[in-house]
């Protein structure tokens, strides 16, 4: 891990957050997953065992490169990572260029930016799986995601450090018919 990137330090937690989106994924093993604001890499290469394949992208370039380097260690091969900003990537298509089963996203504190936000809701993907370390800015963009078309179907809070007020926020999102 290089020292400006983000990693979870609460271990035991982390594994059942990750349990929490394969399960809210519902995975059959085909899937195409888009991994927003991956980070090094940590859900993708954990759900990577579930899925067809996962392609990742965050705006840290050293994350991205110790998420390329995590899967070659761990000889995973169906993961890809790429860096970049998110709203520059929504804006300019290029978050859509493959098509996807389900986007993962888990945005920093602040949330998706709405150009985002938008991007995903004109892809069209039927299932969103949203984690979130703020309250706030998950309710806010869900509500978007809402007023797109998607339908909040589970919300789960995990505490992820305890005896404090955070708590990271996991929720499942399926575009209505």
């Amino acid at each position: 891990l290089s020292c400006n990137t983000f990693f979870q330090v609460n271990p035991e937690q982390v594994t059942k957050l990750y349990d929490k989106i394969i399960e809210f994924s519902d995975f059959s093993g085909s899937e195409t997953v888009l991994d927003l604001y991956c980070g090094v890499g940590t859900i993708s290469l954990y759900i990577s065992h579930k899925v067809k394949k996962v392609v990742g992208f965050e705006l840290v370039d050293n994350a991205v490169e110790n998420a390329r380097r995590n899967a070659e260690l761990n000889g995973i091969k169906n993961c890809v990572f790429f860096s970049g900003d998110m709203m520059k990537l929504a804006k300019d298509g290029e978050l859509f260029r493959e098509k996807y089963d389900i986007i993962i996203t888990d945005p920093p504190r602040d949330g998706m930016h709405p150009k985002v936000v938008e991007a995903l809701i004109g892809s069209g993907v039927p299932k969103i799986v949203y984690v979130s370390c703020n309250p706030s800015t998950f309710g806010r963009d869900v509500q978007l995601l809402e007023e797109g078309g998607y339908k909040l179907l589970k919300v789960l809070p995990v505490d992820m450090f305890p005896h404090t007020f955070h708590v990271e926020t996991i929720g499942l999102l399926v575009k209505n018919n």
